[in-house]
């Protein structure tokens, strides 16, 4: 019994499965002379200008615009430390209590001589006022035979002597309430204040310890105002503007940016570097942030230019040549480039090319010269 099946065209020997495959074949055939005939579905890109910055990586370090030491401005016993290292503090908060039992004491004796003063000007000024009643009564007689020309002159002498000396008790109530004042900035120096927002790093004394003018009490610095400084090689620098912006990388691998705030004018004569100063720009980070912690700066090589550009998707390389694809209406022709730095995506293109150039960038790898072709509307 012959067991072939004869339903099937695909039969063995069977004519019509022969038949079947040419005709599937003519159909192919027809369909690619008629695609050919209207042109190869390809994709296309504008040939642009775009700013090219090239930049190498450059180690920094944070560092605070604003760290020290916060010192005595009176010369007192430490009575209470307020703060611990570690602790975060505010701009005018109290950081440490001098006694100002001594100074206070000095501050009441300055106040006691300003009212002593006030006392010897008004007793001054009341003379005064006496020797110019005895002088006027003086020269209502002159033309009496009882004027005396000598009492006449020790009087005017007399008004001058008293004059100078509430000028000589005004000027000892200035001096009295400038001493008052400074006291009072003493007594009110015994409070140890925060000068900006920070962090304390190091107390650099105990309580009960005597302090003078200009001693340490603690290390300060302003974390939230960091800068980034980087020792920059002088044949970069040109690449440098203040205002000019470059990216960063943390130790943590996360991106950021930042501003060139300053280039300090001063060159190392063993590495020819030169300071940097760069003002951050930082987004989220995984990790709190801390003055010299290591920071990758990429740094332009040179001053930013204009470049014209194409797209690495129509580049094909040809015989250790690179070319592309050129659309003029329906027409592909190829060209032969020069490419120079790579832009992202694109290459920097040297010659070949004007700016406007429609080039393939899909399809492009089956094409010959003069070939028809068709857009991709998602061009």
């Amino acid at each position: 019994m012959d067991c072939r099946d004869i339903s099937s065209p695909w039969g063995a020997g069977s004519a019509r499965g022969a038949l079947f495959l040419a005709l599937l074949l003519l159909a192919l055939f027809a369909t690619e002379v008629e695609a050919q005939q209207d042109g190869a579905l390809v994709r296309i890109d504008r040939v642009t200008t775009q700013p090219l910055s090239q930049t190498v990586p450059v180690l920094g370090r944070l560092v605070p615009r604003q760290a020290g030491s916060v010192s005595s401005r009176v010369e007192a016993p430490i009575e209470a430390f307020q703060v611990e290292v570690g602790d975060r503090v505010r701009a005018g908060e109290v950081i440490a209590r001098l006694n100002p039992d001594r100074l206070a004491a000095l501050r009441d004796r300055a106040a006691g001589r300003l009212s002593e003063s006030r006392a010897k000007k008004s007793t001054a000024q009341a003379q005064l006022k006496l020797a110019r009643q005895e002088l006027g009564r003086l020269e209502g007689l002159k033309a009496s035979a009882a004027f005396s020309q000598a009492r006449f002159d020790d009087a005017e002498q007399n008004v001058a002597i008293n004059q100078a000396q509430v000028a000589e008790a005004e000027a000892a109530m200035v001096t009295a309430a400038a001493e008052l004042e400074l006291a009072e900035i003493d007594v009110a120096d015994t409070q140890i204040m925060a000068p900006y927002d920070g962090v304390v790093i190091q107390r650099m004394s105990e309580a009960g310890a005597y302090v003078k003018v200009g001693d340490s009490l603690v290390r300060l610095i302003a974390d939230s105002s960091l800068e980034i400084e980087a020792d920059v090689p002088y044949q970069r620098i040109i690449g440098l503007t203040p205002g000019a912006t470059v990216e960063l990388t943390l130790d943590d691998g996360s991106p950021h940016e930042a501003s060139v705030r300053a280039i300090v004018p001063e060159e190392n004569p063993l590495t020819r570097t030169r300071a940097v100063r760069f003002v951050p720009s930082f987004s989220q980070t995984e990790s709190p942030l801390a003055a010299d912690q290591s920071v990758t700066v990429w740094v332009p090589v040179g001053a930013p230019r204009t470049v014209l550009t194409v797209h690495k998707d129509a580049v094909i390389t040809h015989g250790g040549a690179a070319m592309v694809f050129v659309t003029k209406g329906e027409v592909a022709e190829p060209r032969e480039i020069t490419l120079g730095e790579a832009v992202g995506s694109r290459y920097e293109v040297l010659s070949g090319l004007e700016e406007g150039d429609m080039v393939v960038v899909r399809g492009n790898e089956r094409l010959r010269p003069g070939d028809k072709v068709r857009i991709d509307e998602a061009s």
